[in-house]
């Protein structure tokens, strides 16, 4: 939902983990993707795979 932060894990040796903060939904029923705007301050469409976690607000 919109709020909730998104983490998502490196999955690559010196891979940083990264966070940020779900702006928009634009799947049906809460469903990805999602629209993120990241800790650095880019903003990206997001479809989150296994080494994503979704963390309510």
């Amino acid at each position: 939902m919109v709020g909730d932060r998104l983490l998502v894990h490196g999955n690559t040796v010196g891979e940083r983990d990264r966070s940020g903060v779900i702006t928009e939904v634009q799947g049906t029923n809460g469903e990805p993707p999602y629209v993120v705007r990241f800790d650095d301050g880019h903003t990206g469409l997001v479809f989150p795979g296994p080494d994503a976690v979704v963390v309510p607000k």
